[in-house]
């Protein structure tokens, strides 16, 4: 193994095969060991570790099945491809979810394998998908589940192999971070797009704190804007069908109500962007076509999956919040 000592990881939960198979990878994607590198024998490795020849000779076969590590009659046992396995934890599949995955997973090597996982929100669900993942993994990318505050549990990670994405403000800065702003780039937004605005009577934001995930910041910057420009600002928890009406702005966090209302607007034969505005959260490519399009405001989510996937290659500190950006399109 050229003078290299291998440490056996001794994780909670785990057998002694995963645990073999965690301490290899984990030399191979810390650059102890590089491709081309020899192991140690079955029989060597069982001394040293103390397990059983059946135990080695498992976690080998895992391994060659990885295409990881390979062997011959005259070399043995080598490190044949670099190993990286990443744990990514997002919080619901959507459009816009899916965006960000096939950005981070194309900008990976292909002897990196993602296990991609989702929390929906769920703290006890979210605190038990990290537990569990604790030390099998060479890297971790974290959609948080709170703005305001980070979970505990990931402070069990090693904050040079985690990256927290899309929202949260990390109390530990030393903690790697890829997030959005929710306040200021949206009044940013609004402004920019204040004049398209202004052509409605009043802007109502249909949002309720309780029932959804989306930070309140977003809120208190459509408020704001609203009181600067004097445009009327209402805010209801739910779309109102009985309540739509010729010269109303609608901002919708939620794809759904972005639904509803199209479809109201529809069955009412008004037309977005002239009887009704509409602006939205979250870009998808969708958007881009219903109704001649949909106006959004938005983070780059390809972008994200690939400052991502330059972390988890790179390995680099990482402190970015990335721009929120407005798209003016037929519905406002």
């Amino acid at each position: 193994m050229n003078d290299f000592e291998l440490h056996i990881a001794e994780l909670a939960g785990q057998t002694k095969v995963q645990q073999l198979v965690y301490s290899i990878t984990e030399a191979i994607s810390t650059g102890k060991l590089k491709v081309g590198d020899a192991l140690p024998s079955v029989n060597q490795l069982s001394l040293e570790s103390g397990f059983s020849r059946d135990t080695v000779f498992k976690a080998y076969n895992i391994l060659k099945r990885r295409s990881v590590v390979e062997s011959a009659p005259t070399k043995g046992y080598y490190v044949a491809n670099e190993s990286f396995k990443v744990f990514m934890l997002l919080d619901d599949f959507s459009a816009f979810k899916e965006q960000l995955y096939q950005s981070f997973r194309t900008d990976l090597p292909e002897a990196y394998s993602v296990d991609l996982l989702f929390h929906h929100y769920n703290h006890e669900v979210f605190r038990q998908l990290v537990q569990n993942s604790l030390g099998r993994y060479s890297m971790y990318v974290i959609m948080n589940i709170d703005h305001k505050s980070v979970d505990p549990i990931l402070e069990k990670i090693d904050t040079n192999k985690l990256l927290i994405i899309d929202m949260g403000k990390p109390d530990n800065d030393k903690m790697n971070y890829l997030t959005q702003n929710f306040y200021e780039s949206v009044i940013s937004c609004l402004e920019q797009g204040a004049d398209a605005i202004k052509k409605y009577e009043e802007l109502v934001l249909i949002y309720e704190e309780n029932n959804t995930p989306h930070p309140s910041e977003t809120a208190k910057a459509i408020k704001k804007f609203c009181k600067k420009n004097q445009v009327k600002y209402v805010k209801n928890a739910h779309f109102e069908v009985s309540e739509l009406k010729k010269g109303q702005a609608y901002f919708v966090i939620r794809d759904a109500d972005l639904v509803k209302i199209i479809k109201e607007c529809r069955k009412r034969n008004l037309v977005l962007g002239k009887d009704v505005g509409v602006l939205s959260y979250n870009d998808t490519p969708m958007k881009e076509i219903v109704g001649n399009g949909i106006s959004v405001i938005s983070t780059d989510f390809e972008e994200m999956g690939k400052r991502a996937a330059a972390f988890v290659k790179n390995k680099l500190r990482t402190e970015i919040v990335l721009p929120t950006y407005v798209k003016l399109r037929d519905s406002l």
